[in-house]
């Protein structure tokens, strides 16, 4: 395969991924779409290391999944925080947390 298909799919699950963070209120769906946007990175870093043929995209892919990880692990919990104070995931009223 070539390289270029690789990126074409890492462009569109980037571009997807944004549009869901701009466009989406619920926090779990923006917590997704934050995710779509780490797997194109790997996609990418990945794709690269396998052109150049060295392990170094290999090796920063796995960092970004530990990176995504972490931010699944706190991204959720701040959604659960909010949900147990307003009954509701709706980032639009995060601003209604204000202590």
């Amino acid at each position: 395969m070539l390289l270029n298909q690789f990126l074409l799919l890492s462009a569109l699950l980037f571009a997807m991924g944004v549009y869901g963070v701009l466009t989406r209120r619920n926090g779990v769906l923006v917590l997704m779409s934050v995710e779509l946007i780490l797997n194109a990175v790997n996609i990418n870093l990945v794709a690269f290391g396998a052109f150049q043929d060295n392990v170094q995209g290999d090796v920063f892919a796995i960092f970004v999944i530990a990176v995504a990880a972490a931010e699944v692990g706190v991204g959720l919990a701040m959604v659960l925080l909010m949900y147990r104070n307003r009954r509701s995931i709706d980032f639009t009223e995060v601003d209604l947390m204000k202590g």
